[in-house]
């Protein structure tokens, strides 16, 4: 699709060679806050499909709220190790329900926030602070949903907060 094309391709043409950092990402603010405008739309889009039917298999979403002083006191690198994590559940609850056959709307919507959350499951990947690269062995807070709109809720919330305030720790020191 081409809003996840677009954001790989914004990774990918500004990641610095030495250090594999999405810099435009991170020093432009304009381009998360159009992320977030982006989840809020699919959120809002979501919610205006006629009656979605329940889950028949619940969804696995992590719970992606976090207090700002645990979030200060940890490293980037963890940073970065836990929003793979929930994106890796969220990417996992986008295609689940898909096969799940919801209705076209609701279909659509799903399609469009798996690429989405997917692209940034595959760019956090392509950068790291420690050595070794990111395995797929964390178990983060989780609960299970049946409605399908709390897998976009759950999406937005991540990117308006651990996403952003990832890419704000990171752009001071990036963006000296």
């Amino acid at each position: 699709s081409l809003p996840g094309l677009l954001l790989l391709t914004s990774f990918l043409l500004h990641v610095k060679e030495n250090r594999a950092s999405p810099t435009r990402l991170v020093c432009d603010n304009r381009l998360i806050q159009k992320y977030i405008m982006e989840a809020k739309d699919m959120e809002k889009r979501v919610g205006q499909c006629q009656a979605l039917p329940a889950l028949r298999c619940p969804a696995v979403l992590p719970l992606v709220d976090f207090t700002f002083q645990q979030w200060k006191s940890k490293s980037n690198e963890t940073k970065r190790r836990e929003i793979l994590c929930d994106l890796a559940l969220l990417v996992g609850a986008a295609a689940g329900a898909q096969g799940q056959g919801s209705d076209e709307c609701g279909a659509r919507q799903l399609g469009q926030l798996y690429r989405h959350a997917n692209s940034f499951f595959l760019l956090l990947q392509t950068f790291s602070w420690e050595a070794g690269h990111w395995e797929p062995s964390c178990s983060p807070r989780a609960m299970e949903q049946t409605n399908i709109t709390s897998i976009f809720l759950t999406y937005r919330q991540l990117v308006q907060g651990k996403l952003r305030f990832f890419f704000y720790d990171l752009a001071k020191v990036l963006c000296k």
